[in-house]
């Protein structure tokens, strides 16, 4: 995890995302932000979301498809994600996934493991 200098919008954007467990999309985040910082923008606030990541100070979830979605909790834990609306939750017992280190594929170095489950969550079950 390479250290990553923490400006004022860095901060807030890191701040505005570990307020919230709904795991937004980089416009929703510049939703956020723009109430503390009005003449921020969308760009920056892309830019700064991908070098959060780059450094480990938040997780990008990505799946073919689906627009990239952030998540300020970078404890060891996997998502589910509804394959109706796109929503994303923490699943709070997560599976034992084997360590890279210890996994072997042929032709690879695996650097990291990333289980993701699909379901519906109760929104989209309740308005069925």
């Amino acid at each position: 995890m390479s250290q990553t200098r923490m400006t004022k919008q860095r901060m807030v954007i890191l701040e505005e995302l570990r307020k919230v467990d709904t795991h937004p999309t980089a416009d929703e985040i510049y939703a956020m932000v723009r109430s503390r910082i009005p003449r921020i923008s969308l760009g920056t606030v892309y830019r700064n979301l991908d070098l959060l990541a780059e450094s480990g100070e938040i997780l990008r979830l990505e799946a073919a498809g689906t627009q990239k979605r952030f998540d300020g909790n970078t404890m060891h834990h996997q998502h589910v994600r509804c394959i109706r609306c796109g929503r994303v939750g923490d699943v709070m017992h997560p599976l034992d996934v084997p360590q890279p280190e210890r996994a072997a594929a042929k032709g690879f170095t695996i650097l990291t493991a990333r289980v993701e489950f699909e379901g519906i969550c109760d929104h989209c079950t309740a308005h069925s």
